[in-house]
């Protein structure tokens, strides 16, 4: 086992091996992210309201 200051400078060297995204990436996939989290909740309310609108038209074929 290493000792904690060889780790430290391991880890160190490693972290600056990083490829850090810009800003500007953070902020366009951020972005992206929001807009598919937007249009994946207005695609689930349309499936959902055509499966109400189904099932309220076969239950009143039904009943």
């Amino acid at each position: 086992m290493a000792n904690p200051l060889q780790f430290m400078q391991q880890v160190r060297s490693e972290v600056g091996k990083v490829a850090w995204p810009t800003r500007r990436e953070v902020l366009l996939t951020t972005v992206m992210v929001f807009i598919m989290a937007a249009l994946t909740a207005l695609f689930f309310s349309l499936v959902d309201m055509v499966i109400r609108f189904g099932l309220t038209a076969v239950l009143e074929l039904v009943g």
